[in-house]
């Protein structure tokens, strides 16, 4: 009978771990679907977008190529791009959104925990992103300061006091919200691209932010 029970407990077993896989026995190749052409599409936007901006504006602030060619009115560069870096982005979003549609789901993310987090994040992420925007503005959101379109003061409010990259970061917790959502793994990995990608962006743009508003304090004082 002891050998019976025995038996039956590993028959038990083995069709428990056939049905719930542990991350042992998962081909982690299996969880993301590289051959999809979607799937590098939407890398290659991602790495697109913080690389056409940073490059186009910081031309713009050694050579004023868009202030030029529009005759000198900045304002009308600096809404130009807004319109350009929003489509792009809009674009990256609908890229990523169809790359997911082509990649396995896992059982290995819980839809009934995912989900749940999934909107809390985009809730959260959404807001950080919007209200952050309309804190700093068109021209403050979409590189005015290398227009020359500087802000009379640093903004410290909400959502700035919260996080300091709130536009990045929202993003990005959209980015993983989505990614819960489809129980998609390579979702997952592509939300860790997006977040390296934003944080080389960082390391460029705050820099150089503070660079031009300490040279234009400096400017205003020998005034």
């Amino acid at each position: 009978m002891d050998e019976m029970n025995k038996v039956n407990k590993r028959v038990v077993d083995h069709s428990y771990y056939q049905t719930h896989p542990t991350m042992s026995q998962v081909d982690l190749a299996s969880l993301v679907d590289f051959n999809k052409r979607s799937f590098w599409v939407s890398v290659g936007t991602i790495l697109w977008n913080p690389l056409f901006w940073n490059c186009v504006a910081q031309n713009e602030y050694h050579n004023k190529t868009i202030t030029k060619t529009l005759r000198g009115n900045r304002y009308l560069g600096c809404y130009l791009l807004a319109i350009t870096i929003f489509s792009l982005g809009m674009f990256r979003d609908a890229m990523y959104h169809n790359a997911l549609k082509e990649q396995p789901a896992s059982d290995l993310i819980n839809p009934a925990i995912a989900k749940p987090l999934a909107a809390v994040l985009f809730v959260v992420g959404q807001t950080f992103v919007l209200t952050s925007t309309w804190a700093l503005g068109i021209t403050g959101t979409f590189l005015g300061d290398y227009f020359g379109i500087l802000m009379s003061e640093r903004v410290t409010g909400f959502p700035f006091n919260v996080v300091e990259n709130p536009m990045y970061v929202g993003s990005t917790m959209c980015f993983a919200a989505t990614a819960l959502w489809y129980s998609s793994p390579a979702g997952l990995l592509l939300t860790l691209l997006v977040h390296i990608v934003y944080s080389i962006a960082l390391r460029y743009e705050g820099p150089f932010t503070t660079m031009i508003y300490s040279r234009a304090a400096k400017q205003s004082k020998a005034q």
